[in-house]
């Protein structure tokens, strides 16, 4: 892949023009004088989203009423999941939408552990979500004292110790969990690689996808995944607390069962049974009644994904993020800052983190701009990272371009100094 970059605004005005994605901006609400990164963390707004809305609330609530269970609700879960399985490489009828990805976890965690009863460890990373940690820490509290979870760790804050990883993997292993695409450094795994040292030692692979699903290329079936879980509202542009997804390879699904055993997860829900007799395919995986307006508007999102190509939005991808660490390199670093992603675009997701100690105040200052100052929007990770997520539906080189170029006016004019270094509730 050709990636030589130019450090000037006509470089990335040649770009734009000549980008095959660039029509799909359009599709989206962008407030004026705003440059949003942080799709990695929750994804713009589609404007048919806007429309769809409506007509779910008015005409199908409003009008419908009940009668919509029929017409258009109560397969939603499973159409909705075939069509995000083509974003990550699954087989219709593998994957379901439903819940949240904790509790979407939870389900397939526990499930994963009765069947490989026996073995006690579970193995992740120090890089993994926080909320996966906590869910698979829960859940080993009911286990019982001789289960445990083993973290891989990183040398460099930066990618895992791969080798590390390999070691911690063993004959006791039931399951190993990481996520596809780190949420602080973008570090991207590969999946073959993983999956293959996870089922050598007889363990299962579980995936978080939700930083990757809709930003790199994901096939499951080709790596020979066993679970995966993963949410709509970052990249696949769903909004806010949108249903998450969860998959169950279809050598599996007769083997495994979810212990929260609510009615949309019956076989039959509408006899109205007294007691519970599970799906007989990816529905057991469905707890209780789903929420409607929510799972309705991620559809949208997850369609534009589907025209655009996953391939597509990869080498969009590659270009951008390559970009902004090519021009941070150039600029900023005499200012302090590092890179807090991988340099090669393979072993990198959609989103790039930079660190620098002021991370917070410099955040806030590109929020929070003066004299008419675009809004420049990413998102700080603790302890100094700022996570600028790249977006390529909606995201732009000419954007790359001013962002840095706006880092560096706060840097040398020390904006940042204006800021608290107190934390807001949501950083």
């Amino acid at each position: 892949m050709n990636l030589n970059f130019e450090a000037t605004a006509e470089f990335a005005l040649k770009n734009d023009k000549n980008d095959p994605l660039q029509h799909f901006r359009e599709r989206f609400f962008i407030p004026d004088n705003t440059i949003y990164l942080d799709g990695n963390s929750l994804g713009m707004l589609p404007l048919k989203t806007k429309e769809f809305i409506a007509d779910i609330t008015e005409k199908q609530w409003g009008t419908d009423l009940i009668e919509s269970w029929n017409k258009h609700w109560y397969e939603m879960p499973v159409r909705l999941g075939d069509k995000i399985a083509q974003i990550i490489g699954a087989k219709p009828g593998e994957v379901i939408v439903s819940d949240s990805t904790s509790v979407n976890l939870y389900k397939l965690v526990h499930a994963a552990l009765k069947l490989q009863k026996g073995k006690t460890t579970i193995v992740s990373d120090v890089f993994n979500f926080p909320t996966d940690l906590y869910i698979l820490q829960g859940i080993l509290k009911e286990k019982g004292p001789e289960y445990k979870i083993v973290l891989a760790e990183s040398a460099d804050g930066v990618s895992i110790d791969l080798q590390d990883l390999k070691e911690k993997i063993t004959n006791d292993t039931a399951l190993v969990v990481l996520s596809l695409v780190a949420f602080k450094s973008s570090f991207l795994y590969d999946s073959e690689k993983m999956t293959e040292w996870a089922h050598e030692k007889g363990a299962l692979m579980l995936w978080d996808l939700s930083h990757a699903a809709g930003a790199v290329p994901v096939d499951l079936e080709k790596s020979g995944a066993d679970l995966a879980v993963g949410c709509t509202y970052k990249f696949l542009n769903g909004g806010p607390g949108a249903p998450a997804f969860l998959y169950v390879g279809k050598k599996l699904q007769d083997k495994l069962f979810s212990p929260i055993q609510g009615w949309f997860g019956d076989n039959r829900p509408f006899q109205f049974k007294l007691k519970y007799e599970p799906a007989l395919d990816i529905r057991k995986f469905l707890a209780g009644t789903p929420p409607v307006i929510s799972l309705m508007a991620a559809e949208p999102g997850i369609d534009l994904i589907i025209e655009a190509g996953i391939n597509n939005l990869r080498s969009k991808s590659i270009k951008l993020s390559g970009y902004l660490l090519f021009l941070a390199d150039k600029f900023l670093s005499s200012f302090g800052f590092s890179s807090g992603s991988p340099a090669g675009w393979n072993s990198r997701g959609s989103h790039v983190s930079l660190k620098h100690p002021e991370g917070y105040r410099i955040c806030q200052a590109l929020i929070n701009p003066k004299n008419q100052k675009p809004k420049i929007i990413p998102d700080f990770r603790e302890p100094d990272n700022i996570r600028f997520g790249i977006t390529p539906l909606y995201s732009s080189f000419t954007e790359i371009w001013q962002t840095v170029n706006r880092l560096k006016e706060i840097m040398e004019l020390k904006e940042y100094q204006s800021f608290t270094k107190t934390r807001n509730s949501v950083t």
